[in-house]
């Protein structure tokens, strides 16, 4: 399919409400089936991503009900996780390496396999740290897609080490099941580098809140006890890396939106996005939502027409917000570095090597670095944009048409890994309620 992706006819302003956040939502899905009873979630991400969490979950015995009426899951756990089934990781990388840890947790094997781009993303660390801990992976030498998971319903647990420079998403893993493994686990980070630390942050905390005790002896060390994980009651969050384009709209534009929701504490990557913008000469405001202190409004006024600034910015914590940010410093009148972000040649694509060529294709002045990206200033003109079955890459589209009429975007329905409702949200944003956001075939 390919998106008319609409084009600012001025200041773009509004007030949306982002779906709920899928790091989140999948963190809670997957301690939900280590519970020691029934989770409640309300307000979950529905999403292609959440949709393949909850069936690795239910491959596993746990029982899901849904209340569609206002949103909100039951999850009850098997009292022994179940083997014997497979797994879909489809493109999303919580399935792909969160699971296998708790799936050998399971009584059988459990076997598991993905979409075509999943067997190229990273996870041999992974699954040599599980080899070393004693959990057997049949994988026919490729340590890639697809492979099974021989489970025996424990895991003795204890110390390892494993290099997560490839992605934070190795530590996760590991930590989100290690309350079961038999002796808990101390995991030590090998490598010289650790990208996107505020996800481990996150499951940090997630697991505290579901009562394990979580500790850091020293820098690159994590320590989980072994235990019960908690049954409760969850909120998940709006998903603040899903309202990054919606924020970016207003800067590129000059004009006002607002996200509600906003939360006053959190764990989750797209809070740099105020930072970020301010930085780049946006005006960001957050204020608290009357009767909700956990929630706010937060208020981007982006600057006047031409005086969109560039900036030198470290996303090595945020890579997730690369795409939109470099599709913001496409835009600005000043030159851009974006730094530390090589670990994003492994994400859903390569998305340093997507972007260069996207952006390059609308006249963009971009060039790849050894850890990012360069952008300078330049005339852009409408092109069509692949978007490589990488849904921030929609976005990043989304934000480049604003003032790039008669962009098209290919492969925009990959956006619903995260956002199934994004084409119709950004239309009304930008046009108006009662604009479509239906694509026509090519």
């Amino acid at each position: 399919m390919v998106w008319a992706a609409p084009a600012a006819r001025g200041p773009v302003t509004g007030t949306v409400v982002v779906p709920g956040s899928k790091s989140l939502t999948n963190r809670h899905l997957l301690l939900a089936a280590l519970a020691d009873g029934a989770t409640t979630l309300h307000h979950p991400l529905v999403s292609r991503d959440a949709e393949l969490m909850v069936g690795a979950v239910e491959q596993l015995g746990v029982r899901v009900e849904r209340t569609h009426g206002d949103g909100t899951w039951v999850l009850t756990p098997p009292a022994r996780l179940r083997g014997g089934g497979s797994i879909d990781c489809g493109l999303a990388g919580t399935v792909l390496r969160f699971v296998p840890p708790v799936a050998a947790l399971a009584e059988g094997p459990v076997h598991f396999d993905g979409d075509e781009r999943a067997r190229a993303r990273p996870i041999t660390p992974l699954l040599q740290a599980m080899a070393e801990l004693g959990i057997q992976v049949e994988h026919g030498g490729r340590n890639s897609l697809p492979f099974t998971v021989v489970g025996t319903g424990s895991v003795p647990g204890g110390e390892v080490g494993m290099d997560a420079s490839a992605s934070s998403q190795f530590v996760s893993a590991l930590l989100l099941a290690a309350p079961r493994f038999d002796r808990g686990l101390t995991l030590r980070h090998t490598g010289d580098r650790l990208p996107s630390t505020p996800h481990i942050q996150m499951t940090v905390e997630t697991l505290r809140a579901a009562g394990v005790q979580v500790t850091t002896p020293s820098p690159g060390v994590w320590r989980v006890e072994p235990g019960p994980v908690s049954a409760r009651e969850v909120v998940v969050e709006p998903d603040l890396s899903s309202a990054a384009p919606f924020l970016a709209a207003a800067a590129a534009t000059g004009g006002v939106v607002t996200v509600r929701g906003w939360p006053t504490r959190t764990t989750q990557a797209g809070d740099r996005m105020r930072e970020i913008l301010t930085t780049m000469g946006s005006r960001v405001e957050l204020t608290r939502s009357a009767g909700d202190g956990a929630a706010a409004d937060l208020t981007v006024t982006g600057p006047l027409p031409g005086q969109l600034r560039g900036a030198d910015l470290d996303l090595h914590d945020v890579g997730e917000l690369t795409p939109v940010v470099a599709a913001l410093a496409a835009l600005a009148v000043t030159p851009s570095r974006l730094m530390g972000v090589a670990h994003l040649r492994g994400h859903e694509t390569d998305r340093l090597a997507a972007l260069e060529t996207e952006l390059g294709r609308l006249g963009s002045d971009v060039r790849q670095t050894p850890d990012g990206l360069e952008i300078a200033p330049a005339r852009l003109f409408p092109a069509q944009v692949s978007t490589y079955d990488d849904h921030r890459m929609v976005m990043a589209a989304a934000v480049l048409a604003l003032a790039v009429p008669g962009t098209d975007v290919l492969g925009a329905e990959t956006v619903a890994k995260t956002y199934p409702d994004f084409e119709r949200a950004w239309s009304a944003l930008v046009i108006g309620p009662g604009a479509t956001a239906s694509g026509d075939a090519p």
